[in-house]
């Protein structure tokens, strides 16, 4: 259950800062781990603008997200040279071992997919709860997840 009157008092010191919506929102994200849906009422008040504008800008910025995510987030680069070195393969195992779908999430794991971590050389990339690790195939990602704790 999200706390509302948190919320309320996250909106209320943002709302007195001039383009202080994006700090609003990491306010939240940072106090909930997500923007809960129930906050975006009291941002349209807060900030006197439609919903659809705060709408606007939760998807426009990708690190924002409206739902809860996983303990151990794992991201796999989806760009051209990370295919080509495998990604897809290593997407579709890495789905299997945690037993969700690329964009999804459970209490356990969230697993997204990226478009370039500027490591192209290295590929195919992955971050494990924002740690980038390079060179990873089916093999080396089951060690690197026990590794990262998240197992």
């Amino acid at each position: 259950m999200v706390d509302l009157n948190k919320a309320q008092e996250i909106v209320d010191h943002y709302s007195q800062v001039e383009g202080g919506l994006l700090e609003c929102l990491h306010g939240l994200q940072q106090a909930f781990g997500y923007v809960p849906k129930e906050t975006i009422d009291i941002m349209a008040d807060g900030f006197n603008i439609s919903r659809a504008e705060v709408h606007g800008v939760i998807s426009y910025y990708h690190d924002f997200r409206l739902k809860p995510y996983g303990r151990t987030v794992v991201r796999i680069c989806q760009a051209e040279a990370c295919q080509a070195m495998g990604s897809r393969a290593l997407s579709a195992h890495v789905a299997k071992k945690m037993g969700i779908d690329v964009g999804k999430s459970n209490e356990e794991y969230t697993l997204e997919a990226v478009y370039c971590f500027g490591n192209c050389a290295l590929s195919p990339n992955l971050e494990i709860n924002g740690k980038l690790h390079a060179r990873v195939d089916q093999d080396n990602f089951d060690e690197l997840i026990k590794k990262e704790g998240a197992v």
